[in-house]
């Protein structure tokens, strides 16, 4: 059945069907074909049952989170902070670019809002400051990568939902990944200082202004520390966690920073409203496919042809990065997880190797592919923002992609990078 399903999704795709309806549509006219009707039901019935989900209301309370935070002039802050700690460094704004990102990742875990929120913002003023829209545009894109890895990340909850693996351990093994990818980004930046003819440092903040950057985005830090505390202290569990998130962003904005009016509120929960819908709307429609797969022992059928290339785990381990870097191309993080995790986790796990170790290594490789063509959706987000073409934002990015993919291969076979933390807390033996 997936043989057919997935060229018939990319049909769906190529035509602009959105792909929850691609989803449930796909399977739905397979089952027929093969006289299935009464699976017809229970591949829309179990729409609902994927999302009916106590773990899965923490995606909408982070992006409610990510939300007031952005609307509160968050971002602004964060940008200052990273501008004071390394503008001076030659191509400073492209190194407050990827910083910022990483700060901003502990607040939204989203790459789209990335984009947007940092997008709008750095672009123009790197633009200002001699950067081509182009090079400006690609370092936005790449870096907004690392949204989903730091904690909290979404795709981090949807794995952990399907596979039923703990959330805070995924969430500490995201951070070192993420930091990795953050520091390559800022390593090709400055090999490419000179090629790019990027402009020159500016002065060096003073400790006073650093001082004073710190103290205005002290507030916003925070909120990862209070996620993370909490969860790892018992406190309350990661979907609780998010709630707090969102009322501590509620508190910062109106009572402490001031920057966020009542008048704000609608419109924030409307936008964070029609965001969460949309995802878990993605979850319920790849859940009810699972279900449908499984009647029709897909995952059996494609462990056997994976065991039979290769007995060697490394190897395995190599050919599902070439099959997961392929499948993000055309598919959403989202959905990728909810369909490939329940086949490929098994057959890893079977093999030896730690689960949260191969959830962090299938995560980290499907974010990367929102930055890869065709159906990149931080390329096409980018390419909104910065008023480039998708195909020049996408050339533009090469250099960062070749990174991140260094990263993953990194990760992959060096388990330690993304377990030692998790290790350390308990979560892993």
């Amino acid at each position: 059945m997936l043989s057919l399903f997935l060229p018939l999704f990319l049909v769906f795709l190529l035509l602009g069907l959105p792909i929850v309806f691609g989803l449930v549509t796909a399977p739905a006219l397979l089952l027929w074909w093969n006289g299935q009707e009464r699976d017809i039901v229970l591949l829309y019935r179990n729409i609902y049952n994927g999302m009916d989900s106590f773990p899965l209301m923490a995606i909408p309370f982070f992006m409610l989170a990510g939300e007031l935070m952005n609307r509160s002039g968050i971002t602004l802050r964060l940008v200052e902070f990273a501008q004071a700690v390394i503008g001076h460094l030659r191509g400073g704004l492209a190194h407050v670019n990827i910083l910022s990102s990483m700060l901003f990742a502990g607040l939204s875990g989203s790459a789209v809002a990335d984009v947007s929120a940092l997008g709008s913002m750095l672009i123009p003023a790197m633009e200002k400051q001699g950067y081509s829209t182009r090079f400006a545009a690609a370092v936005t894109a790449a870096s907004s990568i690392i949204g989903p890895i730091i904690p909290p990340s979404g795709i981090m909850i949807i794995y952990a939902y399907v596979m039923g693996e703990s959330v805070a351990a995924l969430f500490l093994a995201g951070i070192v990944p993420g930091i990795l990818i953050g520091g390559s980004l800022m390593l090709i930046v400055w090999l490419m200082a000179d090629k790019e003819n990027l402009p020159a440092a500016t002065r060096r903040a003073t400790w006073g202004e650093r001082g004073k950057a710190s103290l205005n985005a002290f507030w916003p830090l925070m909120t990862p520390v209070i996620i993370m505390g909490g969860i790892l202290g018992g406190v309350f569990t990661p979907t609780e966690a998010s709630a707090v998130a969102a009322g501590y962003a509620l508190i910062i904005g109106l009572f402490v920073l001031r920057s966020l009016k009542l008048k704000d509120i609608p419109d924030v929960l409307i936008r964070s409203g029609m965001t969460s819908a949309v995802v878990l709307l993605l979850v319920g429609a790849a859940m009810a496919f699972k279900t449908v797969a499984s009647l029709s022992h897909t995952p059996e059928l494609l462990a056997e042809i994976i065991l039979g290339l290769s007995d060697n785990p490394l190897v395995l381990l190599f050919l599902i990065n070439i099959l997961l870097f392929i499948v993000g191309m055309f598919l959403d993080a989202g959905p990728a997880i909810i369909i490939l995790g329940p086949i490929l986790g098994p057959i890893f796990l079977s093999m030896g190797i730690d689960p949260v170790h191969f959830a962090i290594v299938m995560a980290v490789n499907l974010t990367v592919g929102l930055l890869t063509p065709p159906m990149g959706l931080v390329l096409f987000v980018t390419s909104s923002v910065s008023r480039l073409r998708v195909e020049t934002v996408a050339r533009a990015t090469f250099p960062f992609l070749m990174a991140e993919i260094a990263v993953i291969f990194l990760i992959t076979y060096f388990p330690a990078l993304s377990l030692t933390i998790p290790r350390l807390a308990g979560f892993v033996d």
